[in-house]
This record gives C-alpha cells, sequence and structure tokens, in this order.
C-alpha cells in the first residue's frame, strides 16, 4: 500500500489536533511534521516535501496562498485547504483545487477530502495547482500586499526567510542571485527578471542587466558619463545606473517626492 507524507499547517492548536485524529486510524498517511504559522510552513514544507498537506488559509506571517508562492519552485504538494472564513472558497474553487474544508468540519466531510487528495496524488503534474499560483502571481492588486515580502535562502545545513525589506540591493550572476543585507550575503538560484517581476516596484528598481536596487536604501544618484548614473547606497557601495534603464528613474523620483 503506498503512503503519503502529510503536512499539518494551522495557526490554531485545536485544529491541527482534530486533523490528527482524522488522520489516525489511515494507516496510508504518516504525519511527518506540524506548522503554526507560515513562516514556518514554508521551512517545514521545503525540508520535508510532503506528498500532502492540509493548509490553512488565514495565518500569522505568511497567509496559506504567500505559502505557495514561496515553496512551488522547490516543491509542489498535493493541497487540501482549511480555513474558518468562507471568503476564500471562490478563489480556491475557480481554479479546481483539490478541496476547501470550511471549519469546523465532521469527519465525513474530512474523509471526502482526503479521498480525492489520494486520487489526485496518483495524478502528475498537478495542473490545477499550477493554475492556482499562475492566477495568484499574474492577478491585479490594488494594494502592496501581493508582491513578495520574504525569499527562502537554502545554504548548506539550513534554511531561512530573508525579509525584502531588509535587502539593499541584489545582483545577478548569470541564475545566480546575491542579496546584499547590511554585512552579509545571501546566494539563491534564479533568474532576475523572475524575481524582479515579484518585488513591489515602489520599492525595487531595476538599475542594468545585474543589479536591482531598493530605493529605501539610495543616499544620493549622481550624473556620471555618456547618460549614465551612480547610485550611492547608505551601506556604502556605489553601483552604475545604465541608460537602458533611465526609464526607471521615474520611480526614484516618485519615491523622493
Amino acid at each position: 500500500m503506498t503512503t503519503y507524507r502529510s503536512l499539518i499547517i494551522d495557526d490554531e492548536l485545536l485544529a491541527r489536533k482534530v486533523i490528527r485524529t482524522f488522520l489516525q486510524n489511515d494507516t496510508s498517511i504518516e504525519v511527518v511534521d506540524e506548522a503554526a504559522n507560515g513562516t514556518d510552513a514554508v521551512i517545514k514544507i521545503i525540508q520535508h516535501k510532503p506528498d500532502l498537506i492540509f493548509l490553512d488559509i488565514q495565518m500569522p506571517e505568511l497567509d496559506g496562498f504567500d505559502v505557495l508562492k514561496q515553496i512551488w519552485p522547490h516543491h509542489q504538494p498535493a493541497i487540501v485547504f482549511t480555513t474558518a472564513y468562507d471568503q476564500y472558497a471562490l478563489r480556491a474553487f475557480e481554479v479546481n483545487a483539490i478541496d476547501y474544508l470550511l471549519k469546523p468540519f465532521n469527519e465525513l466531510r474530512f474523509t471526502q477530502a482526503l479521498g480525492r487528495a489520494k486520487e489526485r496524488m496518483d495524478q502528475l503534474p498537478q495542473q490545477r495547482i499550477d493554475a492556482l499560483l499562475n492566477q495568484l502571481s499574474t492577478e491585479p492588486s490594488s494594494t502592496r500586499d501581493s508582491y513578495q515580502r520574504r525569499i527562502l535562502v537554502k545554504e548548506t545545513g539550513r534554511m531561512y526567510l530573508v525579509k525584502t525589506e531588509d535587502i539593499s540591493y541584489l545582483d545577478a550572476d548569470g541564475n545566480y542571485i546575491t542579496l546584499h543585507t547590511g554585512h552579509q550575503r545571501h546566494t539563491i538560484y534564479e533568474s532576475l527578471t523572475s524575481l524582479e517581476a515579484r518585488l513591489d516596484p515602489t520599492d525595487f528598481v531595476r538599475i542594468n542587466r545585474s543589479y536591482i536596487i531598493n530605493l529605501n536604501y539610495v543616499e544620493a544618484v549622481e550624473t556620471y558619463f555618456n547618460g549614465e548614473y551612480l547610485v550611492k547606497l547608505q551601506t556604502g557601495q556605489q553601483l552604475k545606473w545604465t541608460r537602458n534603464y533611465r526609464e526607471n528613474l521615474k520611480a526614484f523620483y516618485a519615491k523622493a517626492m
């Protein structure tokens, strides 16, 4: 019999206990861990790589949808949403997510959702969850909450999240990006263009092919040669703002006003 590794994610201890109780007689499900907030959820999903996660939506630090955005480039488990707020149901079912459990749910309803999840785990790829993440990454928003606020960093023996507000600038070498935070540097594997699309454009601006700066750390922008500029950061670095990205100066002017 196939055994599926599962992770329970919910900020309420009682809710996690309920799910564990409903799973205890199902020998095909092994609960490998629990998480009580979005940040821990991201780290534990990457660490354990579960087949299935029971994912609360309304949580501290990162909500359930933000957790999916963070983990998807690294691991893609089957998802069963759990929440006490039914306003999220339409958002989930519009892209045919595996299931959506509205608290308080009973054992019969939970068993139905678990059965659907088992069927889905045998089907690869998960086009419907992919569709959810595509929608999350492209849908318009009138707030700044839609932009990425933390970046997952994986280093030897550990994983952690870096707040984007702590990043003074990013530089790229091929598909390797270095995040500069104070006197520390963190390296991730991703294209700069891909990450740029998820950063708040009122704070983060591309100044040349290899650099994105956080405007909150800019001390001065000075004219340079041949229509280029020199950016001086509060952290001491000096970076070149090239002519091909002069249009992005509008963001700097808007920030300065």
